[in-house]
């Protein structure tokens, strides 16, 4: 297997023996994953415990690409960086699927789905729309002008070095807010696979990823996102296909979507007049009226609180009550705010929490309801509905307009033999990304049909042992309380987070612990492989782009590398601190990386490909504009970033756009200012716009 990695030589020939090897390699490794998981799941059938299940998969498969990492090492500049640029196109399809498919993808989406309905159905349709304008608009072209990285890319077509900096200063934005997702990914993963604490689970998986990455750069990164997106398709597709032939008795969940859907809708009307869910959400307006008084008074309420608080330890002391209970007072006075200020925070998220469940449904829309309000009702219920659906169009299009300028990704491109390649890459890319798409909206209903209908009416005490599991791992993301003291589980009493709806399929179904090792190393290594992808565009960034071409460009091949090897770990170290603590909104900082990808890369790409007037200065700019617009809008906007940087005044939506979607604003702007300043400003020198022009209408012989 090494051999393949150290393949050198050029021509059709060359290519077509090494794309014949690699179709070899792969296929024993498939087989031979299969034979790993029915040896675990007879294991289990003996035995094996669940602790030693989620070891071995998690020691396996880190193992694993590991080892890929090991043999692909290199300090050649060509290979480090992109990968020699030999990657048969289905490869690199695969490849870029991986670095696609993060723990966003592959453990959000379905769950996203599955808590928003149709309007989860805009990431879907945004993410993957942003490949069709990847192969239309960019892949192509930047392979023909053949850089390492997207800042190279700027720095060689607009000249100088303002509008290269401005590249590597959004570059490393749009990556590390990105990244920090991917390792919180992992060690969530790591702790559920194998009972770690979360903080030690993050730097378990960090290993992998440092391996990988640091010794063999986008040589080693691209033969193991291959073997990971085999990994995690197989991880994804077996429990859906298993829930569908458990409902319906058909193996295509994409075919029973609908009707699934048809029933969950059924389900959705019962549930919403069953009398005991009514009782439940009253109970929960009980406690968010409760809450709104003691906010009127904060003073007076923490003081009475605590009054009582401690009256209650004081009686049962008094009365030598059992010690389990004179602990759970002292814990009750322990847990009570430390002052005003504490009181009034922590009150305000618990009415906030109370609110959602006094709404039907848990506070989850109609799954096939297309949009909040009606455009038939009053003028209230008719805005709802414009804002809902103005939402939703421009989440669509920062995401598919983030997506076709994220750095991660069309450095992919740049790893292909030639343009024509490249081209069929990005349909390999697709076809391979929407495997995992067209699956996640069947799964997402598969599982709202078992919670509404199997799970909803379970005594307490016979819920199955996956909902403990997950609560022991993290609270926020699955908790069961008996509200209404029936014994009885009602929907409303379950508080579930979309993060662990893909992870717990298998347990959902009934499947034997295997597959829920497999699914959980699936996430991982959609989580590592993105992780990887980012952390080299970080390192690639500051190493190639910053050190060798504005700092000392006469460095050497080996310092070069050597340098974004390091460069590479401090990073890694830094966003895995970061995901440690985990940190406030993190799917807000996720899709945040599509709205300053969109707006400070989209217009200077695409403008540079298809314009030749375009220069630098107005390239610079308008990134700069772009991003500036993008991050005010957030800063003012999302609750997170106005208490980082104490924004006091109210908050003032334009046209109703939330702030997931601040890239709408600063895509036109910087597409304005580029174009405004370039026709106002010298035109670029000839010699850039000759290139311009070979790129735009090549010679395609030999490319």
């Amino acid at each position: 297997m090494a051999g393949m990695f150290e393949t050198s030589g050029s021509g059709s020939g060359s290519n077509a023996a090494f794309k014949k090897q690699l179709n070899k390699v792969y296929t024993w490794y498939t087989g031979g994953f299969f034979v790993f998981v029915v040896a675990l799941a007879i294991l289990e059938q003996i035995g094996l415990s669940r602790e030693w299940i989620g070891f071995i998969f998690l020691i396996a498969t880190i193992g694993l690409y590991a080892g890929i990492g090991i043999m692909s090492r290199t300090t050649d500049a060509t290979e480090y960086y992109v990968a020699g640029r030999r990657v048969p196109a289905v490869y690199n399809g695969m490849a870029t699927g991986a670095d696609w498919m993060s723990a966003a993808s592959f453990i959000g989406m379905a769950g996203t789905v599955y808590l928003s309905g149709y309007g989860g159905l805009a990431f879907i349709m945004g993410w993957t729309g942003g490949y069709c304008l990847v192969a239309l608009f960019l892949a192509p072209y930047l392979r023909k002008f053949g850089q390492f990285t997207i800042p190279d890319f700027l720095g060689e077509r607009y000249g100088g070095n303002l509008p290269r900096f401005i590249g590597i200063f959004a570059a490393i934005l749009c990556s590390f807010t990105y990244v920090v997702a991917q390792i919180y990914g992992v060690g969530l993963i790591t702790a559920r696979l194998t009972g770690v604490a979360f903080e030690l689970g993050i730097f378990l998986g960090l290993g992998g990823i440092l391996v990988c990455s640091f010794l063999g750069g986008m040589r080693a990164v691209t033969w193991t996102q291959v073997a990971q997106y085999i990994i995690l398709i197989i991880a994804y597709l077996i429990p859906v296909v298993w829930l569908s032939v458990k409902q319906t008795n058909v193996p295509v969940p994409q075919i029973m979507y609908g009707a699934q859907l048809q029933k969950v809708t059924e389900a959705e009307t019962r549930l919403i007049n069953d009398p005991k869910e009514i009782e439940v959400r009253n109970v929960f307006k009980a406690r968010s009226d409760a809450l709104a008084a003691k906010l009127k008074d904060p003073a007076n309420a923490l003081a009475a609180d605590k009054a009582a608080a401690e009256k209650a330890l004081a009686d049962l002391r008094a009365t030598n009550a059992p010690s389990a209970q004179i602990a759970a007072a002292e814990k009750a006075v322990a847990d009570l705010p430390k002052d005003e200020a504490a009181a009034k925070a922590a009150w305000t998220r618990a009415k906030a929490a109370a609110d959602a469940k006094t709404r039907p449904l848990n506070g989850m829309p109609r799954h096939a309801q297309q949009f909040a309000g009606d455009p038939n009702g009053d003028a209230a219920a008719k805005k709802t509905f414009d804002e809902s659906r103005r939402n939703f169009l421009a989440l669509i299009f920062c995401l598919m307009v983030g997506t076709a300028a994220l750095p991660h990704i069309l450095v992919r491109y740049y790893t292909v033999p030639s343009v024509k390649e490249a081209r069929q890459s990005v349909t390999w890319s697709l076809f391979f990304i929407f495997l995992l798409y067209f699956t996640a909206p069947a799964l997402a209903v598969l599982v709202k049909f078992e919670v509404f209908n199997v799970l909803v009416g379970t005594p307490f005490n016979n819920l199955p042992e996956w909902i403990s599991a997950w609560n022991r791992v993290d609270p926020s993301l699955l908790s069961v309380a008996d509200v209404n003291n029936d014994g009885i589980l009602q929907l409303n009493e379950m508080t579930i987070g979309g993060d662990i709806i893909v992870l717990a399929t298998p347990a959902i179904g009934g499947l034997p612990y295997v597959i829920s090792g497999l699914v959980a190393a699936g996430g991982l290594a959609a989580a590592l492989s993105t992780a990887d992808g980012l952390l080299l565009t970080i390192a690639n960034a500051l190493s190639h782009d910053l050190y060798y071409k504005m700092i000392d460009p006469n460095a050497s091949t080996a310092r070069r590398v050597a340098i974004s090897k390091t460069l590479l770990l401090i990073v890694a170290l830094a966003a895995a601190y970061v995901a440690a603590q985990k940190p406030a909104d993190i799917l807000f900082l996720v899709s945040a990386a599509f709205s300053f990808a969109a707006a400070a890369f989209f217009p200077a790409l695409v403008l540079g490909i298809f314009w030749k007037r375009a220069n630098g200065i107005a390239a610079s700019l308008g990134m700069v504009a772009g991003l500036a617009v993008t991050f005010y809008y957030m800063a003012t906007t999302q609750v997170w970033l106005r208490g980082i940087f104490g924004v006091t005044s109210p908050i003032e939506l334009w046209w109703g756009i939330q702030p997931i979607s601040a890239g709408l604003f600063g895509v036109p702007i910087g597409f304005a200012v580029i174009i405004l300043v370039s026709l106002v400003t010298p035109a670029p020198n000839k010699k850039i716009q000759d290139l311009v022009e070979h790129v735009r209408y090549p010679n395609l012989k030999g490319a």
